[in-house]
């Protein structure tokens, strides 16, 4: 059995490697569960359910279907995540150490599923009033949250506490 104190150690690789989990595993099911191009209902208001595959980056930005460009995004998104890491690792502020590790668990979940077919699955689908805005996954709201949150932290918060 792991200590409360191991844990609280390393409560950030922890915290990452559990947004992963559960974003490979919400990918998972979506591939297993859903039509590809076909939309399902869910039970929030403005998100359906919408399987499609993105070999480009965010908002299907130069989804080309080119397996080179999936690698070179590859490499450049582990590039990132490796300074995401650095950055955990030196920071002092506990709730910006946490949403930097929100941000990397996005980002490595997002890689992980780039490493394995030159893709990224994305199903969730935000359509407001028959205006269709975005595909995305979990990893790409984590990531989203995560810079939200670094940023309140950073501009509103630092600038509330001066």
């Amino acid at each position: 059995m792991v200590s409360k104190e191991v844990l609280y150690k390393f409560r950030f690789i922890v915290l990452i490697l559990s947004l992963i989990a559960i974003d490979l595993f919400s990918k998972n099911l979506a591939v297993i569960n859903l039509m590809y191009g076909q939309s399902a209902p869910t039970i929030f208001p403005f998100i359906d359910f919408l399987l499609i595959y993105n070999s480009g980056i965010a908002f299907g930005i130069f989804d080309s279907d080119n397996s080179l460009n999936s690698q070179i995004l590859l490499l450049v998104t582990l590039a990132i995540s490796f300074y995401l890491i650095w950055m955990i690792a030196s920071e002092d502020i506990l709730k910006k150490k946490y949403a930097l590790s929100i941000i990397t668990a996005g980002a490595y979940g997002n890689i992980i599923d780039r490493a394995i077919d030159n893709k990224v699955t994305d199903f969730l689908h935000l359509e407001i009033l028959d205006f269709s805005f975005f595909i995305f996954n979990l990893a790409d709201a984590f990531i989203t949250i995560g810079a939200i949150l670094l940023i309140y932290f950073e501009l509103i918060y630092k600038s509330n506490n001066e």
